[in-house]
Formats: C-alpha cells, structure tokens, sequence
C-alpha cells in the first residue's frame, strides 16, 4: 500500500517543486524497502505455507488474499530495493513530466508487490496486466530514441496477446472449481486432459513475460528504447514475473503436465540458451548485448525450473534473484556511458581504463559476475542448475555448460573492448569518472553479487521448504 498511496499523494504536489517531488519519491520508496525488511526479520523458514496472510472480501466470489513464502520473499525485497535506486536514476535524467514519471514508477512498484504477494488468480491476473501500463508510459515518453513508441506499442501488445490465453485458463478454473483461490486450489485435482490445457495457456503468458525464444522479439527493443531506470526494472524484476508464474501456477498447480512437458520445455531452453548467447556475440548495442545476455540467462531458469528437482528449482530462484542485481547494475553502467558520450556502439568506446578507472573496475567486476565467475551469485545459480539438468538428463547437462562457454565470450569480449585497448576519440572527451552519487548506487550491487556468491545458505535455508513442498 505505500506506493500506491504514495502516487495518490504525490499527483497533488506542485508539479515545478522538482526536489520536493524527488524528495519524496526517494523517501518513500526507501520507506518501501525498510519495511519490507520485515519480512525477513519475521519470516519462519520452517514453514512451508503462506505467512503474513491477509483477507479482504472483495466480491463474492474473489477476495484480496495476500501471502508471502519463500519464493515470493526476495523477489519482493528485490523490488522494493531496485526502485529507490530508480529514482536516484533519474534524480537529474528526467528533465520532463518529473512529477508523472515517479507516480508511474510508484504505481508500477504496488502493482509488482501486488504480483508477489496475492494469492488469488484472478486478481494476480490483474495486477500481472496493471504492471504494463506504466511500464509503457515510462518506455513511450521518457524513452531515449525516435523509436521509442514502436518499443513501447510492443512490449503492451506481445505481453497482452500472451496474457489472453491465462485469462481463458483463470476463468476455466473458476467455472470448473468455483474458485480461483490459491491455497484452495492447490489442494484440488485437476485430470490430465484439464491440466494439458491450463499448462498451455499458463505457459504462452509466462513464456512471452520471460522471455523465452521464440517469443522474445519485443524484449531487445524495449531495453534500446527505455531510459536506464526503465531497463533496471524490465531486466531487474519484469522478467522475473514469468519465471515466478511458472514456478507458482504451472509446477505448483498442474504437476502432471508440467512433467508432461517439461522435455520440451527444456528442449526449448536449451535453444534459447545457444541463440541468445551466440545473438549476443554480433550484436554493436550496449544495451542489446545486456538484453540478450538476459534473455540466454533466464534459459538457464527455466531449464532449472523444469529440472523439476531440488537443485534446479532453488537454483532457478537463485540465478533469478543474481541476474535481478547484475543485469540491473550493467545496464546502469550502460547508462552512466550514455549521459557521457550519447552513443552506445561498441566501436565508439576503448580504452576507458585510462579515463574512467572505477567505472572499468565496476564494469570488469559484473562482467565476470555476469559469465558465473566462482564466488559470484550468478555461479551459484548456474552451478545449481547444471546439477539440477544433469539428475534430469546428462545430455541437457553437457548444452547448458557449452553455453556457459558462449557466456563467458561475449561478456569478456565486451569488457576488453570497452575497458582496455586504444583510447578512442569518444571515450577520450570525457575525462571524469563516476560521480559520487554514482559510486554509491553501483556500491551495493557489487557487495551484494559477492555476499551471495560466498554466503547463498542465506537464501537457500529460506527455499529448502517451499521448494520441497513443490517438488
């Protein structure tokens, strides 16, 4: 509810008090985050169900059901603590209708909390859809390029095409079960033939939120065109959505069809895993080389979910939760280039470890985080998954390290092209580094890429049993 009732009460402010309306956007998403601390403070890792539930009657037939377990707990901490950099982001970025891009990214912050917590499908649904449309105003007005329409027209439409066939599930369920209650339906048996089909349409929603190849055309686009706050969200929690309805709907309420098809959906991983790796490598686009890196590491989390086994369903959340910080941090790094030299082709940069040592010093760290170097959280993540893939098939074992072997390709060819070498006439016009407020938002992404990736039992002893109660 903080954000929601921050952005009612942010719409009355005097839209030229420009440092008052950043004041308390920042101060009220860093209120945001504290409180959700909470969470972890209080959160009983005993227990498999839902904890911190609440009941408001909404109709007859739905009610506001919210709940939290441990799947859900850091994806919520993990939102709530991208948003307060978010607007340290666009502190001095947004120079136009300041007052309506921070509502949008308040109401955008309630509605993805809303995604994590409710346990009713049919307003799940409702606030999976409500996500989009400040997601298309941050992208369609304060996008970057001309083209910036185009990306946002298609991220609303591939994502609302997807989420149709989930409202034809979510109503087949209430018509059949008289009910779309979480907790109820998890208790109820669907046949094989009704779970085959809700798996289908569960599965065109998430799969186009996730994305997987071949539905991630809208994806690359969307990063070009969206201002660097709206690339930390789309690639920090957006994408996760997918991977957590899957997860939540389609292994938690259709066993029998998840199994049915998970060889194709591991197929599939694979696949996407390779062309994303092998697109990444020719891409000349700063942040279309971050963007297909995402799409080849969310493969990796949905080839752990349908692992369907202890190690790939923990380390799918893991690598879900390292990829939320690393990606976030590179596409900022991305945007800290961009406020300097206005391009964001490849060739244009070198040698910037002679100009900007401590961005080349942040930019080589999540680099290597970013191609699973040991002692990193994205390590974690990988290694869990390949152990989960091997126990399911060695075969899908052995493509996913190859991958890993793309992965580390295109993340070192683009760290060496950018950091050592030349310097190039561009990179050399600027010749200061990271400012303060800078360091201090990439700060605690680099801490927190390294706190997992040598102590990950702090989220794993949080996923033990909601994990085992899944599997």
């Amino acid at each position: 509810m903080l954000p929601l009732l921050s952005a009612i009460f942010l719409s009355f402010f005097d839209a030229s008090k420009l440092l008052t309306i950043r004041l308390f956007a920042l101060g009220s998403t860093s209120l945001a985050f504290f409180v959700s601390l909470n969470l972890i403070v209080f959160f009983d890792e005993t227990f498999s169900g839902f904890q911190f539930k609440e009941y408001f009657m909404w109709t007859p037939s739905f009610q506001f059901a919210l709940g939290v377990d441990g799947l859900s707990l850091y994806l919520i901490i993990l939102t709530t603590f991208l948003f307060p950099v978010c607007v340290l982001i666009a502190w001095s970025a947004v120079k136009t209708y300041t007052k309506e891009y921070f509502i949008a990214l308040l109401l955008l912050e309630s509605f993805l909390i809303a995604v994590f917590t409710l346990l009713d499908l049919f307003l799940f649904y409702i606030a999976f859809e409500a996500t989009l449309l400040p997601m298309f105003f941050i992208v369609g007005v304060w996008g970057s390029r001309s083209r910036r329409i185009n990306a946002a027209y298609q991220l609303f439409l591939y994502t609302l095409f997807g989420s149709v066939f989930m409202l034809i599930g979510i109503l087949y369920i209430w018509y059949t079960t008289g009910t779309t209650n979480y907790e109820i339906l998890s208790q109820t048996s669907f046949s094989s033939s009704d779970q085959i089909f809700l798996w289908l349409a569960f599965f065109l929603s998430f799969a186009v939120k996730i994305p997987m190849v071949p539905f991630h055309i809208w994806l690359p686009e969307a990063h070009v065109e969206a201002p660097t706050a709206g690339s930390v969200i789309l690639a920090g929690v957006l994408l996760k959505l997918g991977g957590y309805g899957l997860l939540r709907f389609s292994v938690g309420l259709l066993p029998f069809a998840t199994s049915f098809f998970s060889p194709f959906v591991i197929s599939l991983s694979l696949l996407g895993i390779i062309y994303a790796s092998l697109s990444t490598l020719q891409q000349v686009d700063l942040k279309k080389i971050v963007a297909y890196s995402s799409i080849a590491h969310m493969g990796f989390v949905t080839l752990g979910i349908f692992s369907l086994n202890i190690f790939g369903l923990e380390g799918s959340v893991i690598l879900m939760l390292s990829h939320g910080v690393i990606s976030s941090a590179l596409f900022l790094l991305v945007g800290v280039l961009y406020d300097r030299f206005h391009t964001r082709l490849v060739r244009n940069y070198g040698g910037l470890v002679q100009t900007m040592p401590l961005f080349s010093t942040a930019f080589l760290v999540l680099s290597l985080a970013n191609l699973s170097l040991p002692l990193t959280s994205s390590f974690i993540g990988e290694i869990f998954v390949v152990l989960g893939a091997f126990q399911n098939s060695p075969v899908s074992a052995l493509f996913s390290c190859f991958s890993m072997v793309l992965g580390a390709a295109y993340s070192i060819w683009l760290a060496n092209r950018i950091c050592f070498g030349n310097v190039k006439t561009t990179s050399s016009t600027a010749s200061f580094d990271l400012t303060r407020r800078e360091s201090f938002i990439l700060f605690p992404f680099i801490i927190l890429t390294l706190f997992l990736g040598v102590f990950p039992e702090v989220i794993l002893q949080t996923l033990h049993v909601s994990v085992a109660s899944l599997t």
